[in-house]
């Protein structure tokens, strides 16, 4: 277990600033801010969106991802077996690892152990500096661009402490920021967080509460307050809105429309923009023994994106 600095015992809340759960961190981005950019990911999100292609960064805590055909086999090898404490991992019918996810606690010990990396562990702890440092592997790029840092998810603003932490410290060292956000949050945290953005993206998913909930288990009532208030409270701050475009969920003119008609109330100077419903997320719940509940569902049509953006 990694041991806390002397300076931190007893004092939680810098605890949280200290040091974050992150998942992946992705650089030369072209979609989530000007320019080119970095990309951060925060382990842990408040929604399950049916669609996530990122089902890694669901959970809070980390989890063992198991790509089965990078498996060597558990009579060539079995050192994961040998190093799982809770005898969670056994030979499956073609004599491939298996998880017995129930009694698994994602200690990682396993993954340490694999040779061939057919197991990892989603979620690093890092803290802002060991990601600043990464993220500056770049600055030419960004100065050049006019790209920088884009924070998303998993949900960053359900990690407001560590968020403000890094944002700051972007800021001083002259990085331009970004946050994407699902807007499901306390007010309080979005709005400390929103100080340190330069940009803002908010997903904006369905004005149907119960269908929202149906299709990513929370409703849209605090999305929607939360939306308000920030417009309100950040007027100049440059907001791009995004609808995830799913095939039985919110693909008809009519979902869409009811969406446009709420930015033009609210917020008429914010960009829109709809994205195409994808599957490149799909193998990763196998990865972490979960069923995609999508499975079939094939993506909208270029055609038929193109018509509803002329909508």
């Amino acid at each position: 277990m990694e041991s806390v600095p002397d300076a931190l015992c007893g004092r939680p809340w810098l605890i949280l600033m200290h040091s974050d759960l992150i998942f992946n961190i992705q650089k030369f981005s072209l979609h989530d801010g000007a320019g080119i950019r970095t990309l951060v990911f925060f382990k842990g999100c408040p929604l399950a969106c049916k669609w996530c292609s990122n089902p890694e960064g669901q959970s809070y805590a980390p989890e063992i991802a198991y790509k089965i055909s990078k498996c060597i086999g558990m009579s060539e090898c079995g050192l994961c077996s040998r190093a799982c404490k809770n005898e969670a991992i056994r030979a499956d019918n073609d004599g491939k690892a298996q998880i017995g996810r129930c009694l698994c606690d994602n200690c990682g010990e396993c993954a340490e152990a694999c040779p061939s990396k057919a197991l990892d562990v989603m979620g690093k702890r890092m803290t802002p500096e060991e990601i600043i440092k990464i993220v500056e592997q770049d600055s030419a790029f960004y100065a050049r661009s006019g790209g920088g840092l884009t924070l998303s998810g998993g949900e960053p603003i359900s990690h407001a402490a560590f968020a403000i932490n890094l944002l700051e410290t972007a800021k001083s060292r002259g990085i331009d920021t970004a946050l994407e956000t699902s807007g499901y949050c306390k007010w309080a945290d979005m709005e400390a967080v929103c100080k340190y953005a330069n940009q803002l993206f908010f997903d904006i998913k369905s004005m149907d509460s119960d269908k929202h909930w149906q299709w990513t288990r929370v409703g849209n009532e605090l999305i929607l307050e939360n939306f308000g208030k920030l417009v309100k409270t950040f007027p100049k701050l440059p907001l791009i809105v995004r609808t995830p475009v799913i095939p039985g969920f919110n693909d008809t003119p009519e979902d869409i429309a009811r969406i446009q008609e709420f930015l033009g109330e609210t917020a008429p100077h914010a960009q829109y923009e709809l994205l195409a419903y994808h599957r490149f997320g799909e193998p990763k719940y196998e990865q972490l023994g979960k069923r995609y509940e999508l499975e079939g569902l094939e993506p909208p049509s270029q055609e038929f994106m193109a018509q509803l953006r002329k909508k």
